[in-house]
């Protein structure tokens, strides 16, 4: 009789998170020289013209002081340029570089490889189910009104 399946779920949620983090910043990093944080970053500036600080920590879902960490490692890696806001004084709009635009394009063939393996090892409809599970749990709090007190 086969074992049962660990029912800790946080646990395997946090194990696999941690596995897929170090395995796909592997892989970008040797792709395009950046993090998976990064692209999200990266890709949260592309997609949204004239985004802050502010409004990135809020899609990241970071805290404000984690996105000032890795905006000031965005700018500093030539990949975002930040800009005066033109109406609010103390905000910066950041725009994306040409080697910003280029590592997101290094990166893609290499996300759409560690995708196209996840998905054979769970295959089509398992695929499909744990990515709307995670949805779901990814959504979960700010969408039911629950509350952690």
């Amino acid at each position: 009789m086969p074992p049962e399946p660990d029912q800790r779920l946080f646990f395997l949620l946090q194990r696999a998170a941690h596995a897929l983090r170090l395995a796909a910043d592997r892989r970008c990093l040797a792709a395009a020289g950046v993090t998976t944080a990064q692209l999200g970053a990266l890709f949260a500036v592309q997609d949204q013209p004239g985004l802050t600080q502010q409004k990135l920590a809020r899609t990241l879902g970071l805290r404000q002081s984690a996105v000032t960490a890795l905006v000031g490692r965005l700018t500093d890696a030539g990949l975002v340029a930040k800009s005066a806001h033109p109406q609010e004084h103390r905000a910066v709009v950041l725009e994306l570089t040409d080697a910003g635009s280029a590592a997101l394009r290094d990166a893609g063939p290499e996300i759409n490889r560690f995708n196209a393996e996840i998905r054979n090892l769970l295959g089509d409809d398992g695929f499909a189910q744990a990515a709307a599970a995670l949805h779901k749990l990814a959504h979960w709090h700010s969408e039911s009104g629950h509350r952690s007190g």
